[in-house]
């Protein structure tokens, strides 16, 4: 029998990737998205444009903040599963804005979870962050980490929604809840704020790029794809698992400095790159570094694309984008 999904953030770099893996197995899928300002909504447009011509798919403009427009949406969709997707992202925006960060994030989730309890749904699927681990001491990050030294407000709320998700199974014991902290996502349609994805733009174009620190922190990236095949392994897992609340490091075990990244950017597009360089910020982290061994056993979780091999296939992404027809602008 094919899952009911419920997407939240579905026009999102994520989402309108996970809304096609959905629709590929069958799913019926009631995407919802509030297509904030944060970047062109012409873009979040463009990235639903496969799932837009698919009968299984629905498009529901909800903002997870409005408690009484989300509850309708799950009231008349009835899902068998939600995957939460929605948040405001990003470490030193949310700096310059907490308030915000904690109102969508937080907030949103507690709106969601209260929606779904509801309307019956038992099984959720939401995206967490590596951030939460902040600078801990202990490398590779495992999810019995204590995650109590968040480094920024982005990282806070994301723990946050953890706690949140915890309370609920305590509270509603039939819950099935698997919270995904996913180490830098990227590929095809990542947002244009991104590094990869701005550092591509930039370098091509000649221009500089902004190069915060000495180049030595590093982090772990995960291909898109390879983050897909642990959010529909967590999905299946809600189906069968134990009640609980269950949280899994989706990353691709492997570090690669800031340096590194240009370089293999560079080598990619054949040119070199002009750095303008910056003070490291503050909310950022020395490194992250996802120990996945918990997620290979649970979920089937087996990365299969290293950086060397991303990175190539980003550039050639971003090349044919820029030249269709249909190209968007990005913002630098």
């Amino acid at each position: 029998m094919r899952d009911r999904v419920l997407v939240t953030g579905a026009a999102g770099f994520i989402g309108s990737h996970a809304v096609e893996a959905l629709l590929a197995r069958g799913c019926d899928v009631l995407g919802l998205d509030n297509f904030d300002p944060f970047y062109d909504e012409a873009i979040k447009l463009a990235n639903l444009a496969v799932a837009l011509g698919s009968p299984g798919f629905r498009l529901a403009r909800v903002d997870i903040r409005d408690a009484r427009a989300l509850g309708a949406a799950l009231d008349s969709f009835r899902p068998d599963v939600v995957l939460h997707l929605a948040a405001r992202a990003g470490v030193r925006p949310s700096i310059l804005d907490p308030a915000l960060y904690a109102e969508v994030n937080v907030l949103g989730t507690a709106n969601l979870l209260e929606a779904a309890r509801r309307a019956g749904v038992q099984r959720l699927v939401m995206a967490s962050s590596s951030s939460v681990y902040g600078n801990a001491d202990r490398v590779p990050f495992r999810e019995d980490d204590p995650a109590v030294r968040p480094q920024s407000p982005y990282a806070a709320t994301k723990r946050a929604c953890e706690l949140l998700c915890e309370t609920h199974v305590s509270l509603y014991p039939s819950s099935r809840i698997i919270s995904l902290r996913l180490f830098t996502v990227y590929g095809p349609r990542q947002r244009p704020d991104l590094a990869i994805h701005k550092f591509t733009r930039l370098i091509s174009e000649g221009r500089p790029i902004p190069f915060f620190g000495d180049g030595t922190y590093s982090r772990d990236f995960t291909y898109v794809t390879d983050t897909l095949q642990g959010i529909l392994g967590a999905i299946d897992r809600t189906s069968a698992s134990a009640p609980g609340h269950e949280i899994y490091n989706l990353g691709e075990a492997a570090t690669t400095t800031l340096n590194e990244l240009v370089e293999l950017i560079e080598r990619a597009l054949g040119r070199r790159a002009e750095r303008e360089r910056f003070p490291a910020q503050p909310g950022d982290v020395v490194r992250t570094f996802a120990d996945i061994s918990k997620a290979r056993a649970a979920l089937g979780y087996a990365p299969s694309v290293p950086i060397a091999d991303g990175i190539p296939l980003f550039v050639e992404w971003y090349r044919g984008r820029r030249a269709g027809a249909a190209t968007v602008p990005d913002r630098a």
